[in-house]
């Protein structure tokens, strides 16, 4: 962002104005007619629109496919019960997501930005928002511009455009010059011409990127994969006992009426219902957790990400940083002591110019308990670009000295060329190659003889946590990239300084050249760059960007609208606690307080949340394995053996699976796991893998249960083997839980209360309606409850427990 010099002559005529007396109404309605207001409008769904799209996703929409068929089969009731599933799901996590729109709403505690504008030869002071080309406004220290507009006076202001472009240094513009809507005054005062507004600004064409920026949601696309799988598994099971039915009993009729309700009732078992509530609760409550550590997520599905970001990018100034200059290094001249030249310099500042450097300068003189009481300014010059320096008139002890600090040439070239060493230049060029800003101070006693005092060196000092920061993120298995607006040299610094690797660095016109060059190997630079300067917003969007070409999951932290764009591309958003409100929108993650250690408990957290829903992916996957390949092994041998087909599954009894097991083990969501070491990765071929193989051990521990009853006791009524395995089903179930909870021995850690309660809830639902029936099933006697518990309890913690422990010791280990 350059020093543009407009001809003000032109502007003026350019925008019609008289700069004497401003805009008449009459202009004004007519540019708020032709321009629009000075806003960024945001666009906004209504809460209806939000609630409809929680039923397009892919479960949703094979939930919606089963309910007509429930329909046209005559299944009303269960179509109900389907139906109602997909409401109380869309409530749960539409509920969740406005409680964290309307948090950050709270948080942002917007401000209208008043302008002083004058209009009609008076001076008024109106909301910004009104404010059209044209309007000649007055702007002070301290204000934010409302809008880009150009100076119209020969005075010098100060601007800190940090948050616009992520340099920490502040600038000075002059007469001509334009100030860009979102930069601060930090010093001087000066009439200005609005020139653009709204959505025309800078500020605006960087929300327009924003807009544009689409983050990948990684949810979805794993939820619809499981879906996928497990409808592949279940169709494929039940198109072979179509088949086989039809050939058997060559008649339609009773095929729809009494083997389709069934494939209809596996398929809806084999649809993950619970698994968007199970994710929307486990979500949920890990951003009820990040709460306690001062972390609000605003996108659920942001915590699921932060388990498998491999990536974080970070702006520096304001988040790596204080975004304050801040006395690094002195070094005192002429026998003088580093308290001297800080005393000095502190005389020359003055507190209320709220400059930088002079604030500097005031901070490490407290910080030093430097007294400097018995010092009186009489004079003091303030920072002038001609001179390029400050200089103040003081009394001390009844004698009067001269005290300056500024620019090292004008004050070693100009004011002290006797006194300067020989040596110095060293120094100085030592300071320049780390990317400090030096100054020098100098003291005159009155003589006309200027003795140089010392060379102090400035710079944007990083976080005090971010070191430590850093080193955690990378023993997480993260990679750290920093992106900033500043110098080459800076950068460099700041980056070995907190742990980053100053030989792998990149300049933004290095980038630049490349993408319009070669945009083939940008992916590869920036996958291989630690440090990135001298950087624009967009670059920092298509920095991210090249990384999920890369299929990095990329995590983002930033505080200024230059952040916004690769905030919202980023799957893992993250505006820091002093952000603008326009980063806080684009972001997923808010940190509510300074400091960045709530990035390390979302990770934590997010990679904790991971595991849970894992576990509940498993069981799913094992239950319908187990499920399909017994009714249709037990289905096609007595069908075609014994020419007496058994369906060991009723629909009544896959409807009751569903409600006994899936729904209950939601409360997987509160379980104690210990987050992994490195990023997780969606791999649901390797879970349907790692699952199936314990789901072919149930399947066979099943079948001998089945081959012991029919065969050895010889039960033969349908309805009562129905019964026994609607039991022994439930109990495998249950029981699964706890051994694919744990990569070790199933009691190597305790489960959490609510999941171990309503585990014990669940078994003795199942078996009281085992006992009793209730009309739903034959009840079962006592001894075979006895007998099926002691089975299940064998076949689940003695052999599928030590066949987990062997498939952990190979490649398709899960955690």
């Amino acid at each position: 962002m350059n020093n543009e010099n407009f001809d003000i002559d032109d502007i003026i005529k350019d925008l019609s104005v008289d700069i004497n007396s401003g805009l008449s109404e009459s202009e004004i309605q007519e540019r708020i007619k032709k321009y629009g207001y000075n806003s960024i409008e945001e666009k906004k769904e209504s809460n209806l629109i939000k609630f409809l799209r929680k039923f397009k996703s892919f479960t949703s929409i094979m939930l919606e496919f089963i309910t007509i068929l429930y329909i046209i089969f005559g299944k009303i009731e269960d179509a109900i019960i389907v139906i109602s599933l997909l409401i109380i799901n869309a409530v749960i996590s539409f509920i969740h997501e406005e409680r964290a729109n309307k948090a950050l709403e709270l948080l942002k505690e917007k401000l209208q930005i008043q302008a002083r504008v004058l209009r009609e030869g008076k001076w008024k002071l109106i909301e910004s928002k009104y404010l059209v080309p044209g309007d000649i406004i007055r702007l002070r220290a301290g204000d934010i511009s409302p809008a880009d507009c150009i100076i119209l006076s020969n005075d010098i202001l100060n601007i800190d455009q940090s948050m616009l472009t992520g340099e920490s240094i502040t600038v000075d513009k002059t007469k001509g010059n334009i100030i860009y809507s979102g930069s601060i005054i930090k010093r001087g005062e000066s009439n200005c011409i609005v020139y653009k507004t709204g959505k025309n600004t800078y500020f605006g064409k960087t929300i327009e990127l924003v807009s544009t920026a689409k983050p990948k949601l990684h949810i979805e696309e794993i939820t619809s994969s499981v879906v996928k799988n497990l409808l592949l598994i279940t169709g494929f099971f039940s198109s072979i006992v179509l088949i086989i039915s039809f050939l058997y009993y060559h008649s339609l009729l009773y095929i729809l009426s009494n083997i389709v309700p069934l494939v209809i009732s596996l398929l809806l078992f084999a649809v993950p219902v619970a698994l968007p509530v199970m994710i929307t609760v486990t979500l949920s409550l890990g951003s009820l957790e990040l709460i306690k550590s001062n972390v609000l997520v605003t996108r659920l599905s942001s915590i699921e990400d932060a388990a498998s970001m491999t990536t974080l990018c970070s702006d520096k100034t304001g988040t790596l940083t204080y975004n304050k200059l801040t006395v690094t290094d002195i070094y005192p001249l002429n026998n003088y002591n580093i308290n001297d030249v800080i005393l000095y310099g502190s005389l020359a500042s003055e507190i209320s110019n709220n400059d930088p450097i002079d604030l500097a300068f005031i901070n490490k003189l407290k910080e030093l308990n430097i007294n400097k009481d018995n010092y009186n300014i009489l004079e003091f010059k303030p920072f002038d670009p001609s001179t390029r320096r400050t200089e103040a008139k003081v009394s001390y002890n009844n004698d009067v000295l001269y005290v300056s600090k500024g620019a090292v040439n004008t004050i070693f070239n100009e004011l002290c060329k006797e006194n300067v060493p020989g040596d110095i230049q060293k120094i100085i060029d030592n300071y320049a190659s780390k990317g400090y800003r030096t100054l020098a101070v100098a003291i005159n006693n009155n003589n006309n003889k200027w003795i140089p005092v010392g060379l102090v060196a400035l710079y944007d000092i990083p976080r005090k946590d971010t070191p430590e920061l850093i080193k955690k993120l990378k023993e997480l298995g993260i990679k750290v990239k920093m992106l900033t607006g500043d110098a080459l040299p800076i950068a460099k610094e700041i980056g070995n300084s907190i742990g980053l690797d100053p030989n792998k660095v990149v300049s933004g016109n290095e980038l630049r050249n490349l993408l319009k060059e070669n945009p083939g190997k940008v992916s590869n630079l920036v996958n291989n760059s630690e440090i990135f300067a001298e950087i624009y917003p967009e670059d920092k969007y298509y920095i991210v960007k090249s990384l999920q070409d890369k299929k990095e999951i990329v995590g983002m932290t930033g505080d200024g609208v230059n952040d916004s764009p690769s905030l919202k591309q980023a799957e893992v958003g993250i505006a820091v606690y002093n952000a603008t409100d326009v980063a806080k929108s684009a972001a997923s993650v808010v940190l509510t307080v300074e400091g960045l250690q709530g990035i390390v408990d979302l990770i934590k957290i997010g990679r904790s949340v991971y595991q849970r829903i894992v576990t509940w992916i498993l069981l799913k996957i094992n239950r319908v394995i187990e499920i399909s390949l017994l009714v249709m092994i037990v289905f096609i041998f007595t069908e075609i053996i014994l020419h007496q087909p058994i369906l060991l599954v009723s629909s009544e009894g896959a409807i009751l699976f569903f409600f006994l097991k899936d729904f209950p083990t939601i409360a997987i969501g509160t379980d104690n796991v210990k987050p992994s070491q490195y990023p997780e990765s969606w791999d649901i071929r390797k879970l349907v893998l790692y699952s199936g193989i314990l789901s072919l051990f149930s399947f066979m521990e099943e079948l001998f249960l089945f081959i012991f009853y029919y065969f050895y006791l010889d039960i033969r009524s349908i309805a009562y083997l129905q019964s026994l395995f609607f039991l022994s089903i439930m109990y495998f179930g249950l029981l699964m839980l706890f051994v694919f909870r744990e990569s070790d021995r199933f009691y190597k850690s305790r489960p959490s209360n609510l999941l171990l309660i309503s585990t014990i809830i669940d078994i003795l639902a199942s078996t009281i309606i085992g006992i009793f029936g209730f009309g739903i099933i034959e009840p079962i006697k006592i001894i075979d409850i006895i007998f099926i518990s002691i089975y299940s309890l064998f076949s689940i913690f003695v052999i599928n427990d030590s066949i987990k422990i062997l498939l952990n010791r190979t490649k398709i280990a899960i955690k």
